[in-house]
């Protein structure tokens, strides 16, 4: 009986996806075990279908067509990268979670979430990835369109969220999100839950 080419799947399947796309080695164990994963993705890497982000995260290189200029994934691709391979739950919070929504006015290098798993901290180039760990009844009763919007909210203050911010929240959730969040969110801060229904109208 011939032997399964696991390196020929999973180049198969790294160059059907999108310049950019982050990969770890539960992204393919339907192919063979994590072990050989790891040894193959080091293969590829060395023969340049594959950029090393950090150990065991990698990425597709790839070049926008308009630009022409290089195709890098967020860190926010790269944290969802090491939960998926770790089974962890994660949200964004603070300033990242403005960040995720392109409302931030400032970028301090870190972006932080909240986690079932451990504390972790993961840093390369010029990011630094924080997990804190808090229990997983606090960060998964909402779907993650949900966290996102709250922790946004919350960091920007009362005060702060004018019309346009209003507005511009009001292009990332579909019809579906905007009745799953007024009923998900209906536990949150009045201010907040205000806010919210401003969105969803």
């Amino acid at each position: 009986m011939r032997r399964p080419n696991y390196t020929d799947q999973i180049r198969t399947r790294i160059e059907s996806a999108e310049g950019g796309s982050v990969f770890v080695s539960v992204d393919f164990i339907d192919i063979t075990e994590k072990t050989t994963v790891n040894i193959i993705l080091i293969r590829l890497a060395e023969e340049g279908l594959l950029k090393k982000i950090m150990f065991g995260v990698y990425y597709k290189p790839g070049v926008y067509e308009r630009s022409n200029s290089p195709i890098t994934p967020s860190p926010d691709d790269i944290a969802h990268a090491l939960a998926r391979n770790y089974g962890w739950t994660i949200i964004p919070c603070g300033e990242t979670a403005l960040d995720i929504l392109q409302i931030s006015q400032q970028w301090s290098g870190e972006w932080v979430y909240v986690t079932d798993g451990p504390y972790k901290v993961y840093t390369y180039d010029d990011s630094v990835i924080k997990f804190r760990h808090r229990a997983n009844k606090e960060i998964s009763k909402v779907s993650y369109t949900t966290a996102v919007f709250i922790q946004a909210i919350k960091a920007l203050g009362k005060e702060n969220v004018t019309e346009q911010i209003i507005e511009h929240l009001k292009t990332y959730v579909n019809e579906n999100q905007k009745v799953q969040m007024l009923e998900e969110a209906k536990p949150v801060t009045a201010w907040v839950y205000e806010i919210i229904k401003k969105i969803c109208k």
